[in-house]
């Protein structure tokens, strides 16, 4: 699948199952998004240039997640099941990236991936409260927690 056309492909995947699942509050939900930005951008924009607007957006958005989550999964050594504990097979597929406010907004809270995967229903802001505690219980127990800088992350990604 070409990576321009991936965007296209996803939302049309994502109405094809929620229609197929009966998930009729989501595809409500996802329906009213549509409405409400055609209606807004629509008096502002032909339709050509609208729709051109909201493909670029939607590579740029694909670009940007490809990225923020990639650097905290790419360069980990993940393998076939060693037969480890959750917790252990969850440290060794991702890392952090360092907490600044940049990072923060930059990844929407996602630089702190580890408690993303340990806490996966977690409201994203609250990650960085519970990071103490995950550092401590991974020192208590020999695990390594492994935090890198923004660049640092990134360029482990294209190494």
């Amino acid at each position: 699948l070409p990576p321009l056309l991936f965007p296209t492909y996803f939302h049309c995947h994502t109405f094809y199952i929620a229609y197929t699942k009966k998930y009729w509050a989501d595809l409500a939900w996802m329906l009213t998004f549509y409405i409400r930005f055609f209606y807004t951008y629509g008096s502002l924009l032909e339709t050509k240039s609208l729709l051109a607007y909201y493909f670029i957006f939607r590579m740029l958005e694909s670009s940007w997640f490809v990225w923020v989550s990639q650097m905290n999964h790419i360069p980990m050594d993940i393998d076939y099941d060693k037969n480890l504990d959750w917790v252990s097979t969850q440290l060794l597929a991702t890392c952090n990236v360092e907490q600044s406010l940049f990072n923060d907004w930059f990844t929407g809270h996602l630089n702190f991936q580890i408690e993303h995967h340990l806490f996966p229903t977690m409201p994203r802001h609250n990650y960085c409260k519970v990071a103490p505690l995950v550092k401590s219980l991974c020192a208590k127990h020999g695990l390594e927690y492994q935090c890198k800088p923004l660049l640092t992350a990134f360029a482990d990604i294209v190494q």
